[in-house]
């Protein structure tokens, strides 16, 4: 009979452990919240500020709002959405650059609307607007909204330069509905009709 082994341990060889490079760990960490920000700006939300006084009362200038982008989507714009849309080519020179505009929809595809006497008329019902400024000094229309447009009108309804001004706004040119005022803080809150 062989002489027996001595009994040893089993015992793992050592792994040999590398430590992460910081740098490389701080650049991908960077690199994530660029793409993640991006995206989020790009498809769900963003915040945009409010450089004139068109849309006087509901919007002060320099209020900053929270954009959503995710419910058009899923829904068409409705009466009443405060949007954020980029204007019609009509409007700019080709290369020159675009800045947004916000008003409020007021008229969707298909239906009829008139400025008439200081009052807004749609499809034949007078719209009651508690959050206009003062009664439009204009008259507009009648017009029909052309398939896939809306027609978009400041608050400010006699100091904005919208709908009334140029003509409808196409669908593909929305960006999306203002919900939250974030600042200033005194002015927190959601944007309702």
């Amino acid at each position: 009979m062989p002489p027996e082994a001595p009994l040893t341990p089993a015992v793992a060889p050592k792994k040999q452990v590398t430590q992460p490079n910081p740098w490389v760990e701080g650049l991908q960490t960077i690199g994530l919240s660029v793409v993640l920000a991006l995206g989020i700006r790009h498809f769900v939300a963003e915040a945009r500020y409010i450089p004139s006084g068109s849309m006087e009362p509901t919007l002060q200038i320099n209020d900053r709002l929270v954009i959503e982008k995710v419910s058009y989507y899923l829904n068409p714009p409705e009466h009443g959405d405060i949007v954020v849309f980029w204007p019609p080519d009509s409007l700019t020179a080709p290369g020159q650059r675009r800045d947004a505009f916000i008003k409020r929809i007021v008229g969707l595809p298909g239906d009829v609307v008139e400025v008439r006497d200081g009052e807004v008329i749609r499809n034949g019902e007078v719209l009651s607007e508690p959050y206009i400024k003062a009664p439009p000094d204009y008259q507009w229309g009648p017009e029909e909204v052309p398939d896939a447009s809306y027609l978009v009108l400041g608050d400010n309804r006699n100091s904005s330069y919208d709908s009334h001004s140029w003509g409808f706004v196409p669908a593909d040119n929305i960006i999306g509905r203002a919900v939250v005022r974030f600042w200033p803080p005194d002015r927190l809150g959601l944007l309702n009709d």
